[in-house]
């Protein structure tokens, strides 16, 4: 690589890194050109020549976040059991990235995208991206049978829902419960769902299931 284009891709990392730091410490509202510039120590000018406009670049970190929180997945859970245990360890170290990160959070389930140039792209990396850092255990489960294949996608979904939910509530302050309490709903929700589409309850052993998005109890 030419000194040129090395220079370049440096230049390029400090807008980004700057553009990163302002959505994490204080939001989207606070990413304009001045402030990325004056982050970044250069001038405002010079992002236009590396950059089409700030949408390029909030993409860009819309993919490196999504790589962020992919990688703490999976750091979080590679000592875990292979199969639901992982499975359960990977949605709550999903939330707890965007516990860490709320201004992350709120660009990608908060924001308004309709000026992206990438919208659809970058739609799909958000929309999916808790299913995307279990996609392993999901296919490990359906391959062990732990799970069927024809209800995976609806448990995804279901889990989904119910994760992002949680995580709007507790980060938008509707909810008065501590972090604790909110992982032990993201449990009770996980485990009712699960238990209630998988073949052996997503547990070891056998018995009925009871439960409903309060509490869940297993009958022998």
């Amino acid at each position: 690589m030419k000194n040129k284009e090395i220079q370049e891709q440096r230049i390029k990392g400090y807008f980004l890194q700057a553009t990163k730091d302002l959505l994490k410490s204080e939001g989207l509202q606070s990413v304009n050109v001045r402030n990325i510039a004056d982050r970044a120590g250069y001038s405002y000018a010079t992002l236009y020549n590396y950059f089409k406009d700030i949408n390029d670049l909030v993409f860009l970190c819309v993919y490196d976040f999504y790589g962020e929180c992919e990688q703490h997945v999976r750091e979080h859970t590679k000592r875990q059991e292979r199969g639901i245990k992982r499975l359960r360890a990977s949605i709550r170290a999903y939330v707890d990235f965007f516990v860490q990160y709320p201004g992350i959070f709120s660009l990608f389930f908060m924001e308004n995208l309709g000026s992206f140039k990438d919208k659809g792209r970058a739609t799909e990396i958000i929309s999916f991206s808790l299913d995307k850092v279990c996609e392993e255990e999901w296919n490990y489960c359906v391959s062990k049978g732990i799970l069927q294949v024809e209800q995976v996608e609806l448990i995804k979904s279901q889990i989904r829902h119910a994760t992002l939910g949680l995580l709007m509530l507790y980060i938008n302050q509707r909810v008065s419960f501590p972090y604790t309490e909110l992982i032990n709903r993201l449990y009770l929700q996980t485990n009712a769902i699960l238990e209630s589409c998988s073949p052996g309850g997503g547990r070891d052993g056998g018995g009925v299931s009871v439960h409903n998005s309060l509490i869940s109890i297993k009958v022998k």
